[in-house]
């Protein structure tokens, strides 16, 4: 059975692997230098005492979209530093402007801060077609 076939029969439930998500995605949206309001509108804009609780950490078991968004941010934040291989150049990237039809001038992060899931997406595709196709 290969590793593909093994995931399947047993996959990782959302209980496992929300807490290390969750710290991650803290750790990358503090790179950002993003608020507590901005990171919660890209988490899906839950309620402040989950937000808060997210942060803290403590028996958290996070919703299938919540893992999606977390999921788009770590490839944004992965293709970024493959893009831009000095650090501070690629968290500072969000927020440049960006000619780009699909920025129309505005920041990568004013269109991920629109709340809508495929707006992250969008800009995660748009990174992986500038590194020349998907990872």
């Amino acid at each position: 059975m290969g590793p593909s076939a093994r995931q399947a029969a047993n996959p990782v439930s959302p209980k496992e692997v929300s807490g290390p998500a969750l710290r991650t995605a803290f750790r990358i949206l503090t790179a950002w230098g993003l608020s507590n309001k901005e990171q919660m509108k890209l988490l899906g804009n839950p309620p402040k005492s989950t937000f808060y609780r997210w942060k803290q950490g403590a028996g958290v078991v996070l919703s299938q979209d919540t893992l999606e968004r977390l999921s788009y941010i770590f490839g944004i934040y992965s293709a970024l530093q493959l893009l831009l291989p000095r650090p501070e150049a690629a968290d500072a990237w969000i927020r440049k402007p960006n000619a780009a039809a699909l920025f129309g001038g505005g920041s990568a992060l004013e269109r991920m801060l629109s709340g809508q899931l495929a707006d992250l997406y969008v800009v995660r595709q748009y990174l992986d077609a500038q590194r020349g196709g998907w990872a």
